[in-house]
């Protein structure tokens, strides 16, 4: 049997669930498709739709920053993207020894091109695509 039968959601834990939902759909521009509870937190958590998957995006209190990448979109304009979540207020982190461009932009690994940006809380989300 084993997990690879089932789907699987990411889960991004947050300090503030208001800040976090200004952020997940005012700048990412994502649908809420539920809400509900969180650690005792009524209304302490979100989920959206996104391209067939979902996403959890929960208030605990044992939210942290994590540095490393804990969601990836897949585009297929990588610069059309960027341009809107720029637009919308989001910030491109800049990161040592990555060959980041003037706009963020990095090379993938592999092949393609990736950028990054954090919400609120410092949760690191890519975006990558590759053209």
């Amino acid at each position: 049997m084993g997990l690879s039968d089932f789907p699987v959601r990411a889960s991004i834990g947050v300090t503030d669930i208001h800040r976090a939902v200004n952020f997940y759909e005012g700048i990412l521009g994502l649908e809420k498709a539920g809400e509900g509870p969180s650690a005792g937190i009524e209304g302490g958590g979100r989920t959206y739709r996104a391209g067939g998957t979902m996403l959890n995006v929960f208030e605990t209190p044992t939210a942290g920053g994590a540095k490393s990448t804990v969601a990836t979109w897949y585009v297929d304009d990588l610069d059309f993207v960027l341009n809107e979540l720029i637009q919308a207020g989001a910030e491109v982190p800049r990161y040592d020894g990555l060959g980041q461009d003037e706009r963020g932009v990095a090379p993938r690994a592999g092949g393609g091109r990736i950028f990054w940006i954090a919400d609120p809380d410092g949760n690191t989300i890519a975006v990558e695509a590759d053209e």
